[in-house]
């Protein structure tokens, strides 16, 4: 496939901001640049609480065959009953970041719902190749919900969310939930996932080298991920979702992505077959936009409308967990 003619039509907010991002985004990354990128995206636990009025407690869990990885739990300080929670997976193209990176919308889910949310620190590739990062994520999740009486609140109004690698982490960890019969999860929010490591389609093409996140930066990540298997015939639908065939019984999908990015057409796709299976899922497609921009121009007018539809689904997806248990949500 070769790229189409047309330059991308970004919104003047965001289109604005591009030139000062150079060399601060992985656009046309290879492997050689990782740890350059790496050390940009590492943001602490500092750096995301601030002064915000939540706790922020560290376990240390059995992840992938035994190893030792690591959770945070953030929650109001004042948290009383239980009720919803957040299951969350960073983001980095799944060779980057940290577990309090784009982890910001918990403290503000903490604060206005009372939800109690947990964060990941999945081990990352090239270091720890597929399936080591899902299955992290996964037992991740399965611990969460074990502990969900501790950590106080209700396993029926549990949601995952993840944004760009963790997104597509994410779906992988629902798909493992359904089919090992694992966490009943109330809903997945996936903010422009990472799902198909074929980088085939359209949008992957025209959005090379431009934007943030580009197909060079994507084929990167997956053969990190995936080795020599990378846009072979046997690569896991839990590593790369894109793959999965049978998308029936999965929970309540949000799915939102820019219509500027090499993800736009395989998240169309996705969310396409979730429905096309029957299930329920809720798609945005933001015109104008490149990957990332809620995270990186959250005051662009865009930003603001993604953000307050992402956090109406999620409040509307509280609210119906709230009902199924006979309370009121949380205000």
């Amino acid at each position: 496939m070769t790229p189409p003619d047309a330059s991308p039509d970004f919104d003047p907010q965001l289109a604005a901001l591009l030139p000062a991002l150079e060399g601060y985004v992985p656009l046309r990354m290879r492997l050689d640049q990782l740890e350059h990128f790496r050390g940009l995206s590492r943001v602490t636990r500092e750096d995301l609480i601030g002064d915000a009025k939540v706790t922020c407690v560290d376990d240390s869990i059995p992840g992938y065959q035994g190893a030792e990885i690591t959770v945070s739990v953030i929650a109001r300080e004042d948290h009383s009953a239980p009720g919803p929670a957040v299951y969350f997976i960073h983001g980095g193209g799944m060779v980057m970041g940290t577990r309090f990176a784009g982890a910001k919308p918990l403290l503000d889910w903490a604060l206005r719902h009372d939800a109690v949310c947990v964060t990941v620190e999945y081990r990352l590739a090239p270091e720890h190749p597929a399936p080591t990062l899902v299955e992290d994520c996964y037992a991740g999740l399965v611990w969460m919900a074990a502990n969900a009486d501790r950590l106080g609140f209700d396993p029926n109004q549990l949601v995952i969310f993840g944004g760009s690698g963790g997104g597509g982490l994410a779906a992988g960890t629902t798909l493992l939930a359904r089919d090992r019969h694992g966490p009943k999860l109330l809903g997945q929010l996936l903010q422009c996932p990472m799902l198909d490591d074929r980088n085939e389609t359209e949008s992957a093409y025209r959005y090379d080298g431009v934007g943030v996140w580009d197909r060079t930066s994507n084929l990167t990540a997956w053969r990190a991920v995936l080795g020599d298997r990378c846009g072979g015939p046997e690569v896991s639908a839990y590593s790369a979702p894109a793959r999965a065939t049978d998308l029936r019984g999965l929970p309540p999908t949000f799915i939102d992505v820019a219509a500027g990015e090499t993800f736009r057409d395989e998240a169309v796709a996705y969310a396409r077959g979730i429905l096309a299976a029957g299930g329920e899922c809720e798609l945005h497609v933001w015109g104008g936009a490149f990957h990332g921009f809620y995270d990186i121009a959250p005051q662009s007018d865009v930003a603001r409308a993604c953000i307050a539809t992402r956090d109406a689904w999620l409040g509307r997806m509280f609210a119906r967990g709230a009902a199924g248990r006979g309370t009121m949500p949380v205000p």
